[in-house]
């Protein structure tokens, strides 16, 4: 029943050799990867206002050359970037060129911090998501929680899928969000060019406003760069392009960046030229929508699919997660599971792994995630820093042909990335402290990951000129509780490999223990019977002492094996209709370093 629901959500299992089919074209990989990036136009001009608007509405001007600003940082990271994928065409983005470059554990803050700023990615826009459909639908807000959970739901199944399917089917929205904001651009600059414009008169540009600082100043700038959040995605997942994956990555990562930048720079000019202002039950993109086109088909249309752009943005994480989670896995610092490949040639650990801690922080977090934007967006500028500061080492330590232009753009890219944290950290100090306490427990964790893996390789390492395997003798000791098929199917195996079996029986009382000595001399069957009497009707203690005793004699002469017999009811249900003794004793005996477990199934047919 199981398999068949799993098969029905997930598919059928691929074949190793259809992992080329599961590559990605550009224009899919544009959708998955870049969702979480193209999602942040529907805030970022947003963030910019919601800072200067502090100064009363004359100073929206300066709305304009701060969205300049923005889209020159976003330009130093797209070439960034570009160099990175070219210099690590094996993806891991921001981790591998910190590690590479500045060492391990500096690429484990990177690496660790690109980990939970896609847990707070999924958390944040589904969230986001989910105010959407509250606000079309009051009734709804009590079931935020559900909402938000059912979207994280979908997106896991939907990866589990495999990544060429989930593309397929998730890139019409996104495609239908850049459509429906071009349109709104080219319509509203349309309309301020023939002067049909109307709304509110736009602040004068230049005036002089008082109250102005450069730290207000930096502050709506670094909230703006909200909008830059997912650039990296790309330069994390080129082994999922297809080939030349670097090629076709560096691509689609230009691509990204330029449709991003008219986005934003267009959403920024119209909000200006409209005199828009925050409002708080409206966005700044419904308000430029119902300006350009009044509270028709093609609003709704565009607030539609900014809901579900808003959505979406989550899939990037459930892209890049899973990838990044096997490169630190590939080096030891995370569990060896997340380099598993699931049936759909996806890497579905990391991505049920990434579905139920989004789902943990949206439970936690009551389906509020806005304190958590601050948090989202500074874990994403620490690897953009790291990074930058990475690549500028590598220019200068290697210094190829006109190394020294690409250490200028790195430079510029990491003294701005850094001021913006620095920027985040003094201004939204309450609302992100919390990653002085996440980086080094996600720190101390993959070092004692790391620790693990390499002590149990350097003990299970052997010498293969020297050390050879060594024939021992072997003592089998059977647990029984009767005589059934089941022991005799046991005692069968047993006697196949060796004929130093023992079978133990613990008794209670006086009468059973005379019961099953005289049972057992009746019938015979070649091995020898040890009763152990308990006095406080445990079976565990007496049976834990003998193997004690017999591990003791056996020590330097040969193996015990302890074989439990089982038998297995026909429907798993049954189980709980019967004590699972086998299951306590595996549990007692799992701690003796030369004993070996087994259990012999005995299937029932009734």
């Amino acid at each position: 029943m199981l398999l068949r629901l799993k098969r029905f959500l997930i598919g059928r299992p691929m074949k190793s050799h259809e992992l080329g089919d599961e590559k990605l074209s550009k224009l899919k990989a544009l959708a998955i990867l870049s969702s979480d990036a193209l999602s942040s136009v529907a805030y970022g001009t947003e963030q910019i206002l919601i800072v200067l608007i502090t100064l009363g509405f004359a100073a929206m001007w300066y709305s304009i050359p701060i969205s300049i600003a923005v889209l020159a940082l976003l330009t130093i990271l797209v070439l960034s970037y570009r160099q990175t994928i070219f210099s690590y065409p094996s993806g891991g983005g921001a981790y591998i060129v910190a590690k590479d470059n500045l060492g391990v554990r500096t690429g484990l803050v990177a690496g660790g911090s690109l980990l939970v700023d896609y847990i707070l990615t999924v958390a944040v826009s589904t969230s986001a998501a989910t105010d959407a459909v509250t606000s079309a639908f009051p009734g709804l807000h009590a079931y935020r929680i559900e909402i938000a959970l059912v979207m994280i739901l979908f997106l896991t199944i939907m990866n589990l899928r495999g990544i060429t399917e989930s593309a397929a089917v998730l890139a019409y929205p996104v495609y239908l969000f850049v459509a429906g904001i071009f349109l709104m651009i080219i319509v509203g600059l349309f309309r301020v060019a023939t002067g049909d414009v109307q709304a509110a008169a736009p602040a004068e540009f230049g005036l002089d406003v008082s109250g102005v600082s450069l730290f207000l100043l930096l502050k709506a700038f670094s909230s703006g760069c909200s909008a830059l959040t997912g650039v990296e995605a790309v330069s994390n997942a080129i082994p999922s392009f297809k080939a030349p994956a670097e090629k076709n990555a560096a691509s689609t990562l230009a691509l990204m960046g330029i449709i991003l930048g008219s986005m934003f720079l267009g959403i920024s000019l119209l909000a200006y030229f409209y005199g828009i202002s925050p409002m708080k039950d409206v966005t700044v993109v419904s308000q430029i929508a119902e300006a350009a086109f009044g509270r028709g088909p093609v609003y709704f249309f565009i607030q539609g699919t900014t809901a579900l752009i808003l959505f979406l943005a989550a899939n990037t994480a459930y892209a890049a997660f899973p990838l990044l989670a096997f490169m630190l896995a590939k080096d030891k610092f995370m569990p060896h599971a997340f380099m598993i490949r699931g049936d759909r040639l996806g890497f579905s650990n990391g991505i049920i792994v990434l579905g139920l801690l989004a789902g943990v922080l949206a439970i936690v977090s009551n389906g509020y995630t806005e304190n958590l934007i601050p948090l989202y967006a500074i874990g994403v500028f620490i690897p953009f820093t790291l990074s930058q500061l990475g690549m500028m080492r590598r220019w200068f330590r290697l210094k190829p042909q006109g190394w020294l232009i690409r250490f200028m753009v790195n430079s510029i890219g990491m003294v701005t990335t850094l001021s913006i944290t620095l920027i985040f950290l003094f201004t939204k100090f309450s609302q992100v402290w919390m990653v002085f306490i996440f980086l080094p427990v996600v720190y101390i964790m993959f070092q004692q990951i790391h620790r693990h893996y390499m002590a149990v390789a350097d003990e299970l390492r052997i010498d293969l000129a020297h050390d050879k395997p060594e024939a021992k003798g072997n003592t089998i000791v059977i647990p029984v509780a009767g005589i059934t098929r089941v022991v005799m199917n046991t005692i069968s195996y047993a006697k196949s490999m060796t004929d130093n079996v023992v079978a133990v029986y613990i008794g209670f009382d006086d009468e059973d223990i005379e019961k099953m000595e005289k049972k057992w001399e009746e019938w015979d069957c070649g091995v020898r019977l040890i009763v152990l009497r308990s006095r406080y009707r445990s079976i565990i203690k007496p049976l834990v002492k003998f193997i004690e005793t017999v591990e003791w004699k056996n020590s330097e002469t040969g193996h015990i094996t302890i074989l439990i017999p089982q038998f297995i009811p026909k429907h798993w249900w049954q189980n709980i209709l019967h004590n699972q003794t086998s299951l306590l004793i595996r549990y007692y005996l799992f701690k003796y370093k030369d004993v070996t477990i087994s259990t012999v199934p005995y299937h029932l047919n009734k």
